[in-house]
Formats: structure tokens, sequence, C-alpha cells
């Protein structure tokens, strides 16, 4: 049986962004917007090539439907995997 090991006591308590090369802090609608203009920039330039999904055969089904229908619905991509095959 594996130990856990104990999570360290200086753990994020708040999102972080990066602006000119530094880490600061931010609040969540300002890190979710930036999340959300990163995707459509990609989506913008690259399309839905410009991501792919890899899913864990550990995940309950109901997971990993819900994340190829991300990929396939928002992300617009059919580069999805999983490693169930293992």
């Amino acid at each position: 049986m594996s130990k856990r090991t104990k999570l360290p006591k200086q753990r994020l308590t708040t999102p972080m962004v990066r602006i000119d090369g530094e880490l600061r802090p931010a609040t969540w609608d300002e890190a979710l917007t930036r999340v959300v203009d990163g995707f459509n920039e990609v989506k913008q330039t690259k399309g839905g090539e410009g991501f792919a999904m890899f899913s864990c055969s550990k995940s309950t089904n109901e997971m990993n439907y819900a994340a190829q229908k991300f990929g396939r619905a928002v992300l617009q991509t059919n580069n999805i995997d999983s490693c169930n095959r293992t």
C-alpha cells in the first residue's frame, strides 16, 4: 500500500496569472477569462486541429463522455484519445 504525501503548507489558494514573465495573484474571473481568450486565439489561428484531448481509463464513463463531448462540441476537435486500450 502506498503512503500518501502531505500537501505542502504553502499551497495556492488563489489563481495566478503570468504577466511580463512574472506570476501575480488574480481573481477567478480574470484567470478564467484568460483561459477562454487563449482557447479562442488557438481556435481562430489553428481551428480544431490546435487542440487534442487525452482521457484516463480510471475516470468514469460519464467523465470520459463529457470530456470527448467538450472536445468535439466546444473545441471542435476530433483529436481525442484515451488509455482504455491498455
